[in-house]
C-alpha cells in the first residue's frame, strides 16, 4: 500500500531502499521557506541499522503489512529456539541471536506473537510480563526502612534484578520483559 511521505507515523513499517524499516521517530517540519517535510528516524528490521530520512509530501513510500501469528515456545535447540504455530502445529526454528537477550524470559509453552513478511520471521513479541521465582536473595537488614530501598536477587531464569526488602527466596514475582524490573508479587 502506497502512502505519502508526510503520512508516515511512528511504528509504521515501510519498504525503503529495497529493505524493511520501522519508523522510530517522526517529526513534521514546516519551515518558513520551502515545502513541508517529514523527518523520520528509521531502524532496519533485518540488521538493526539506523537511518535519518527526509520525506516530502509529494514522495510516496510503500507501507508494509506484516502477518502476525501466535506461536508457542517449545524448547531451545543449541543456537536455535523452536516455536510451534498454534493453529497448524508447524514448527519453526529461529536463531537465538535474533531474539537477543529477551530469550531468557521464554518458558515452555509461552505464547508469543511472531511477525512475518513474505513467510520470513521479522520479529518476536513477548508478553509484557512474566512470572518468575526468586531463587536467591540477601536477608533483610534490620533498621533499613528507607522507602526506596531494594536488594539484589537472582530469579529462576538466572537473571539478576532488584526487589523490595520484604520479598524472600521462593516467592513468585511478576517481572517486566522490557527492562527486567520487578512489577509486583504473583498471586
Amino acid at each position: 500500500m502506497k502512502i505519502n511521505g508526510n503520512e508516515i507515523r511512528q511504528g509504521n513499517i515501510i519498504k525503503h531502499q529495497d529493505t524493511l524499516w520501522v519508523a522510530v521517530k517522526c517529526n513534521a517540519v514546516k519551515p518558513g521557506k520551502g515545502g513541508a517535510f517529514n523527518q523520520v528516524e528509521l531502524k532496519n528490521l533485518l540488521d538493526g541499522r539506523k537511518l535519518n530520512e527526509r520525506f516530502r509530501a509529494a514522495e510516496t513510500v510503500e507501507r508494509v503489512r506484516l502477518d502476525q501469528k501466535t506461536h508457542s515456545f517449545l524448547y531451545e535447540d543449541g543456537a536455535f529456539l523452536v516455536f510451534m504455530n498454534a493453529e497448524t502445529y508447524e514448527q519453526i526454528n529461529i536463531e537465538k541471536d535474533f531474539v537477543g537477550d529477551r530469550a531468557k524470559y521464554l518458558t515452555d509453552g509461552m505464547e508469543v506473537e511472531l511477525e512475518f513478511y513474505e513467510d520470513r520471521p521479522i520479529s518476536v513479541a513477548l508478553p509484557d510480563t512474566v512470572i518468575l521465582e526468586v531463587t536467591e536473595t540477601e536477608p533483610v537488614v534490620k533498621g533499613q526502612t528507607a522507602a526506596n530501598s531494594y536488594k539484589p536477587a537472582t530469579l529462576s531464569n538466572g537473571m539478576r534484578t532488584t526487589i523490595p526488602p520484604f520479598i524472600d527466596a521462593g516467592e513468585r514475582l511478576i517481572i517486566n520483559t522490557e527492562d527486567g524490573s520487578y512489577n509486583k508479587r504473583a498471586d
